[in-house]
């Protein structure tokens, strides 16, 4: 079975304290080799320093020039306890002990070489003699006249020198120690931070999310938008710049950023949301909202935008037919029943009366669409479909006495929307309204290719607090939740032929609100246009 690898956390906590235990003890071998060097300096020159206090006293020269063994060796051993020192040795000007600790060694030649000393020289070494290893300061003893009479040399034990020693390496080590514990406790609290940082993932596992994330983020059809737990973002893949068309780098706030409304509202309240409808520019979007959670970590969350402008063009296509087929069933129900009628006055023999009604019928034949002021046939079959759902409603929906348009429409599907968008709007607000009998009228007047739309109703208008922001996305005059789209979505379509909406008059107390639109491009060119 392999051996299961070390977590790489784990590796760099173990890298980081091996490496500082190195530089520590590095540090601390030099720290006491340096320390301990000057030690021996240091215990030499007091050694020195000492010896050059007893030299210094011309009696004991005088007493070793009058060779009184009794008197040097007494001074000796006084100077000796005095300075507290292992050894105090006084010798002739031919190195022969007249003073020693042991005084079995008094007149024996000492065991290191005084010629140095007695030519008038100071001398410091680390020595080892009689009495063991120990620091020295040998000096030359003169008398009253100045003359060398011998040498004064004094030693300080080594175990006073190792004593010292052992203090320095204590404090280095608590040093070091104390210096190892911080480091160790800063490398835990790093370790600590990398791990909440990367989620407790490995380097391999961090690599593989990232070539996920680019494969993933940018090999998809829908557009991706991830946003932290501060409301920044953190990720936009090219999909989500191009339906919303702006340019988020990581880090931009979502209050810096050109967003729809709804879109913004859903990163701001950061709560689950399914099959959002927006309108972005000339497209209509479905957006998805999730939060994302690790554990108790708050990643923010993930807003996923997909394109339903294809979709809703043939959503639309599919709502204008079924509204013509409607249309179509009920006059064919209603032209049913005439015939019947007219079949019985006919079988009846009631001419007369017959006359009568086939004169009702072609009085009534010139309704809402068939007249000769719109000649397209798409636009008539609409507004005939319009016109039976303004029946169900109870409204009268009217062509204005000024509609005309000689010429064939080219862009049904946008052509529809805006008219049908203001006519279902204005339908609802004249249903809705106070005035009565009420009425939806409708201008369709041609320029050339440009097809101008007005449509005014008798309800209450639109309130002045929405008056400006009435094409914005998810505002509606409504109160029932579902509405705010279809303005939007009117003014994508005319935008889409470079045309616009907007609200000619608001309304009120005098009626309802008037809507005007402009298409260009939306209509064939007449034999005059051509000429």
């Amino acid at each position: 079975m392999a051996r299961a690898k070390m977590p790489f956390l784990r590796q760099v906590l173990v890298l980081q304290i091996g490496l500082l235990a190195l530089v520590l003890v590095v540090g601390a071998v030099m720290a006491v080799w340096t320390e301990s060097s000057e030690l021996s300096d240091q215990f030499e020159q007091r050694a020195l320093d000492m010896a050059r206090v007893v030299a210094s006293n011309v009696a004991l020269g005088d007493a070793v020039a009058a060779d009184d063994q009794r008197l040097v060796q007494a001074t000796a051993e006084s100077a000796r306890l005095a300075t507290g020192a292992l050894f105090v040795v006084v010798t002739d000007e031919k190195g022969i002990r007249l003073a020693h600790p042991n005084p079995d060694q008094i007149g024996q030649p000492v065991s290191t070489d005084p010629s140095a000393a007695l030519a008038g020289k100071e001398v410091t070494n680390i020595e080892r003699g009689t009495l063991g290893l120990s620091a020295r300061g040998k000096v030359p003893l003169r008398d009253h006249s100045g003359t060398i009479v011998g040498e004064v040399s004094l030693g300080i034990s080594a175990t006073e020198i190792d004593a010292a020693r052992q203090s320095q390496l204590g404090t280095v080590g608590l040093f070091s120690g104390g210096a190892l514990l911080l480091g160790v406790g800063g490398a835990l609290l790093l370790i600590r931070l990398l791990k909440r940082r990367t989620l407790g993932l490995e380097p391999h596992e961090l690599a593989e999310l990232m070539q996920e994330h680019q494969a993933v983020l940018h090999g998809i059809g829908e557009g991706v938008l991830a946003v932290d737990a501060s409301g920044r973002i953190s990720v936009c893949n090219t999909e989500s710049r191009r339906l919303l068309r702006l340019d988020a780098p990581p880090g931009t706030h979502v209050s810096e950023l050109d967003l729809p409304p709804r879109l913004r509202a859903t990163l701001e309240a950061g709560e689950r949301v399914d099959n959002l409808v927006t309108v972005a520019g000339d497209r209509v979007l479905v957006a998805n909202y999730r939060e994302v959670r690790k554990g108790d970590f708050d990643l923010g969350g993930v807003l996923t935008l997909r394109d339903r402008t294809d979709l809703e063009t043939l959503t639309r296509e599919l709502d204008s037919t079924r509204e013509l087929t409607d249309a179509l069933r009920a006059q064919r129900h209603e032209f049913a029943n005439r015939m019947h009628t007219l079949s019985g006055l006919v079988r009846t023999q009631h001419y007369a009366e017959a006359a009568e009604y086939l004169r009702a019928m072609s009085a009534g034949a010139i309704t809402l669409i068939g007249s000769d002021m719109i000649d397209d046939p798409y636009l008539q079959a609409f507004l005939a479909a319009k016109a039976a759902t303004a029946a169900g409603l109870g409204v009268r929906l009217k062509i204005g006495e000024n509609s005309w348009v000689p010429s064939k429409v080219v862009a049904p599907v946008e052509v529809t929307t805006v008219v049908g968008n203001l006519v279902d709007n204005a339908l609802q607000a004249a249903r809705r309204g106070p005035g009565r009998p009420a009425v939806v009228e409708v201008d369709l007047v041609a320029d050339g290719t440009t097809l101008h739309v007005a449509v005014t109703d008798s309800g209450a208008g639109v309130p002045a607090d929405l008056a400006d922001s009435v094409f914005t996305d998810g505002v509606s005059t409504k109160d029932e939740p579902g509405h705010g789209l279809g303005l939007a979505l009117t003014l994508q379509a005319a935008r889409s032929l470079g045309g616009d909406v907007r609200l000619a008059n608001p309304g009120g107390t005098g009626g309802g609100a008037l809507f005007v639109a402009q298409l260009p491009q939306a209509l064939e060119p007449t034999l005059e246009d051509v000429r």
